[in-house]
C-alpha cells in the first residue's frame, strides 16, 4: 500500500485564539499570547510567565459523567476536535459506519495526580479521591476520553514524546494511513496549563524570567533570549487517506508528504545538531524532495540559548540562508506536547492565506541565527510547501513536510 495522506479538518484552542479565525488574525498581526501570572510567583516559581487560555465551558455540550473524567488538557482537546470534525464534515453517522481512529500527543497529566494524592494524605481514604480521577490522571486521558465521547472505533492511543508528542502523533498516523491500516485518524496534541504541571521546568531554570515584559520574553533565535515561556491548549487535525477524503467529497487542506524522526542519543535535556539534522534529512529523503523545494520552515526554536543555536545550525546546514524561517513560539510560548500539532495548523493557515507569520522579538541575531532567514515581521510571502520541526527532552526529534494538495 502507498496511500496519499491528506488533512481535511483542523481545530485550535490556543493562547493566541480560541478558534481558527482568531488564530489566523493573531498570526498575521504578530500578537503575543503571553502574560504574567502572580499566582506562579506566590506558589514558588522563579518565572511568572505563561500562556493563558480560558477554561472551556462544557456544561450542555457533554454530560456530567464525561466532564468528571476529562482533564484540563482533555477539555482543550475536545473544543479543538469539535472544530476540526466540523471542518472535515465528519459527523456521528459517518463515525458510526467507519473506523475512525485517534492518536493524540500528551506527556503529562499533573493536576489530578497531585490533587488525588493530597486528598489521600489528608483523609487517609483512597475512596475519597472520586471516580473521575483515574481517567484524568493517566497520560492517555485525552485519547481515552475523546474516543468514548465520539464513539471512535479505530486505533486509540496516546503518543508521549515530550515536546515532539503532537508532531509524532501526526507522523505515526500518516504512516498507518499510508500503509492502508486506517482510513481516517483524529490527531493532535494537548497541553495542561495549571500551576502544577510546570514547576519542575521552572526548577531547572528553563523559563525566561523577564517577568516585567511578558510579551517580550519569548524571543526565539534572538541573542538576548534567556529561556522559554510555558504555554498550552489543544490542537486537532483530521488526517485521512486521499481515497477516503475524495469519497466523502471533503475539502482538502493539505497533503502530508513525509515524516522524519531521530534520537540525539547524547543528553537527556540538552539537544545537539546531529539529531535534528538527521530528522530533517530523513523527511526530505522520504518525500523525494530537495532542500530547495521547501519554501518555509516552522522552527521548533523555543527561546533557549542552546536549543535555538543548534536548530539554526541544522537548518543552515541543510537549507542554507534563503528559506524563510520563523518560530511561532515567539507569540504562543512553548505549547509543549501540543506544539507539534498546533504548529502544523499555524503553518497551514499561513500557506492558505499567503503570508509568513513573524518571529516576533527577533531584534539581534547571534552567530548562528544570523546565517538563516529569520522573518521578524509579517511578510506576504506565498508558499505551497513547508517543513515543521518539533524536538523534545530525551533527544526525540520529529519533522513533517506538508504541501498544498495537487490532484
Amino acid at each position: 500500500m502507498n496511500q496519499r495522506v491528506v488533512i481535511t479538518g483542523m481545530g485550535i484552542y490556543s493562547t493566541i485564539g480560541l478558534n481558527i479565525n482568531e488564530v489566523l488574525s493573531s498570526l498575521f498581526k504578530g500578537t503575543s499570547g503571553i502574560h504574567f501570572d502572580q499566582a506562579r510567583i506566590d506558589f514558588g516559581y522563579r518565572s511568572g510567565l505563561s500562556g493563558k487560555v480560558p477554561t472551556p465551558i462544557l456544561k450542555g455540550k457533554l454530560d456530567r459523567r464525561m466532564r468528571v473524567g476529562l482533564a484540563e488538557q482533555g477539555a482543550y482537546a475536545f473544543v479543538s476536535t469539535e472544530e476540526a470534525l466540523a471542518m472535515a464534515g465528519i459527523d456521528a453517522d459517518y463515525i458510526a459506519s467507519n473506523e475512525v481512529g485517534i492518536m493524540f500527543g500528551n506527556d503529562s497529566s499533573s493536576k489530578a495526580v497531585i490533587e488525588g494524592t493530597d486528598i489521600v494524605r489528608a483523609k487517609k481514604d483512597t475512596s475519597r479521591i472520586g471516580s473521575g480521577s483515574i481517567f484524568q490522571s493517566m497520560n492517555s486521558t485525552v485519547s481515552m476520553n475523546l474516543s468514548v465521547i465520539y464513539k471512535l472505533r479505530g486505533i486509540n492511543t496516546t503518543i508521549s514524546g515530550a515536546c515532539a508528542s503532537g508532531s509524532h502523533a501526526i507522523g505515526l498516523a500518516y504512516m498507518l494511513i499510508k500503509n492502508g491500516m486506517q482510513d481516517a485518524i483524529v490527531c493532535g496534541g494537548a497541553q495542561e496549563l495549571n500551576i502544577y504541571s510546570m514547576s519542575s521546568f521552572d526548577g531547572l531554570g528553563a523559563f525566561s524570567d523577564r517577568n516585567n515584559e511578558p510579551t517580550k520574553a519569548s524571543r526565539p533565535f534572538d541573542r538576548s533570549r534567556n529561556g522559554l515561556v510555558p504555554s498550552g491548549g489543544g490542537a486537532t487535525v483530521i488526517v485521512e487517506s486521499l481515497e477516503s477524503a475524495q469519497k466523502r467529497g471533503a475539502n482538502i487542506l493539505g497533503e502530508i508528504k513525509a515524516y522524519g524522526f531521530s534520537s540525539d542519543g547524547s543528553h537527556i535535556s540538552q539537544p545537539n545538531v546531529d539529531g535534528p539534522s538527521r530528522a530533517i534529512a530523513m523527511c526530505l529523503k522520504q518525500s523525494g524532495l530537495m532542500a530547495r523545494d521547501i519554501e518555509y520552515v516552522n522552527a521548533h526554536a523555543t527561546s533557549t540559548p542552546i536549543g535555538d543555536a543548534n536548530e539554526a545550525q541544522a537548518i543552515h546546514s541543510i537549507f542554507g540562508s534563503k528559506v524563510p524561517v520563523s518560530s511561532t513560539k515567539s507569540m504562543t510560548g512553548h505549547e509543549m506536547w501540543m506544539g507539534g500539532a498546533s504548529e502544523i495548523i499555524y503553518s497551514l493557515l499561513m500557506m492558505h492565506n499567503g503570508f509568513v507569520a513573524p518571529n516576533i522579538n527577533f531584534e539581534n541575531p547571534d552567530e548562528f541565527s544570523s546565517k538563516i532567514n529569520v522573518i521578524p515581521q509579517t511578510e506576504n510571502i506565498g508558499f505551497d510547501r513547508f517543513l515543521s520541526n518539533s524536538f523534545g527532552f530525551g533527544g526525540t526529534n520529529s519533522s513533517l513536510i506538508v504541501e498544498k494538495f495537487i490532484k
